[in-house]
């Protein structure tokens, strides 16, 4: 099945703009395509940035994991400190918006939505989709795959689960992989592509972006949830305050761990702006509904969404 909103709006642009968006993707994508590969052959070593440093591509998957491997015990403070508490409201509401689970006068064959969770280790997100499918939909076949790369994140996330009822069934599966490498999911399998505060994270966003494209069905949609700019100039400016000021003092104090509450902020400082993002996700073939995010409380964090047209 494919992801349906209300009146299935999503589902008429896909229809309406799919063979001319993939005109468009194959040109612009192969163009842009050819041009790293050409940055490649000239650097052999190619850089990215870890927070404000700059490192080697190859490196950058290694520290971003030694972060995580320390911060899994307390990914929820860690969340607190970089959200100022409200990461729960803004995690509930994003699941709302995507409304997981089956419509009402759907035949039984037909139920159960297929969702991916990549960087989902600790399970949030995927508890809520299951529980709103449930609760809400009625519906008792949605199930989620949580991939993330990081082991210590999944532990987590599988000691979470056992205070659900989700433990141990068809409808909640864990996955180490690489969101930029999912040879093992299949193409045109997933009905929904979910990742909260992980994007910012991965070493090549756009290739992960083209293979969340590739595993999708015509019709699937990508969300994402992730810290963003800020669009107040005083409230910027108190905001970024707290963070670089706070955040990595509050890291040590609490976890023992400035340096990788300093990496966090420092990453999201990074991560491109609303506009820059929501254009990757068009170069990767999505249509985008829109203007192509939601703000939430301001541009701390903002909701992306694609879907990938129908064929």
């Amino acid at each position: 099945m494919s992801v349906r909103y209300g009146t299935s709006v999503f589902h008429r642009v896909a229809c309406i703009s799919s063979k001319r968006n993939g005109q468009a993707r194959g040109f612009f994508h192969t163009a842009i395509r050819t041009q790293e590969k050409v940055g490649q052959s000239e650097h052999n070593d190619r850089t990215t940035h870890f927070g404000f440093e700059t490192v080697p591509e190859s490196a950058k998957e290694s520290k971003v994991g030694a972060v995580f491997s320390s911060v899994a015990s307390s990914y929820d403070t860690m969340n607190d400190l970089m959200s100022l508490g409200i990461h729960r409201l803004w995690k509930d509401h994003f699941v709302r918006s995507l409304n997981p689970g089956s419509r009402a006068g759907e035949t039984d064959d037909t139920r159960g939505w297929k969702i991916l969770d990549v960087a989902g280790g600790t399970g949030d997100i995927a508890f809520r989709m299951l529980d709103h499918a449930t609760t809400i939909n009625h519906d008792t076949k949605t199930s989620v795959t949580v991939s993330d790369i990081n082991p210590e994140m999944l532990a987590e996330g599988r000691k979470r689960s056992l205070e659900t009822a989700y433990a141990g069934t068809e409808r909640l599966k864990f996955l180490e992989a690489n969101a930029e490498k999912l040879s093992m999911v299949e193409s045109n399998s997933i009905d929904l592509y979910t990742v909260a505060f992980g994007i910012r994270n991965f070493t090549d966003k756009q290739r992960a972006l083209d293979e969340a494209y590739r595993i999708l069905k015509p019709g699937g949609v990508f969300a994402c949830l992730e810290f963003s700019k800020v669009n107040n100039p005083l409230f910027n400016g108190i905001y970024k305050r707290w963070s670089f000021g706070a955040i990595p003092l509050i890291g040590q104090l609490v976890a023992a761990d400035r340096g990788s509450y300093q990496y966090l902020v420092e990453s999201i400082e990074k991560f491109p702006s609303q506009s820059e993002f929501r254009n990757m996700i068009e170069l990767a073939g999505f249509m985008v509904p829109g203007q192509g995010w939601e703000d939430l409380t301001g541009g701390i964090a903002a909701i992306h969404k694609g879907i990938k047209p129908l064929s």
